[in-house]
């Protein structure tokens, strides 16, 4: 009962932090940069600010899709922040410039991402039908469960590194919209709101990761009694 009140709460808590960055990202979109500067302009100075000339900024589909690329070292920018002149767009563009200024850096927090993501690939494709046969087949195959549970276990991982590789992301984001003058004492502090909120959702998304891993655990443990 208590693992199923955990799911429910943070299943409310995820919903609750998704409509709140979606409100905030509207909110702050509507607040004008005075340079007039767009997501993909504001990418580009970032990216020459910390010597990086080998990445390529370019437009993406959808809402709330950029994204750092580190295979083909690519900023993509979702069509409300490329060319658009905002503090949201800003911060969201800057922020994934952080990612870019990660890998030319060599940052170990995202090398040990970037390196399980085949892994986490290959885990995602397959975790369910295993877990699924596992709890079917437990008195007949015990350990097909626990297979299970060590491939879901890499995407409880790859959400954990995930955490420290968004907040350095942000901090390194926010330092240099302060330092270049992107921002400024008046817009600032809802840079910082914006960048906050996104972080909330992977610390929920961790969350629930680890809930989830904690249930299958249960599962095969109180079934081996």
């Amino acid at each position: 009962m208590l693992i199923w009140i955990v799911f429910i709460g943070i299943a409310v808590i995820s919903y609750i932090v998704q409509a709140r960055l979606k409100s905030k990202f509207e909110k702050y979109s509507e607040l004008p940069l005075s340079n007039g500067m767009t997501g993909r302009e504001v990418a580009e100075k970032m990216l020459r600010d910390n010597g990086i000339y080998d990445v390529t900024v370019t437009s993406t589909s959808g809402m709330l899709t950029d994204h750092y690329n580190p295979a083909n070292k690519t900023v993509n920018l979702s069509e409300g922040v490329y060319g658009t002149c905002s503090v949201a767009a800003a911060a969201v563009a800057a922020h994934e410039c952080g990612h870019a200024v990660q890998h030319a850096r060599a940052y170990g927090p995202l090398q040990l991402r970037s390196a399980l993501v085949p892994v986490v690939q290959f885990s995602s494709s397959i975790v369910s039908w295993v877990l699924l046969a596992g709890i079917l087949l437990l008195n007949v195959f015990p350990n097909l469960l626990l297979v299970g549970i060590c491939l879901f276990a890499m995407t409880t991982l790859f959400s954990l590194i995930t955490l420290p590789v968004e907040i350095d992301a942000s901090r390194r984001a926010l330092a240099w919209l302060s330092s270049a003058g992107i921002t400024n004492a008046f817009n600032h502090r809802q840079a910082t709101d914006a960048l906050r909120s996104a972080a909330y959702t992977y610390v929920v998304a961790a969350l629930s990761s680890l809930a989830t891993l904690i249930y299958y655990v249960l599962i095969y443990m109180n079934r081996r009694e």
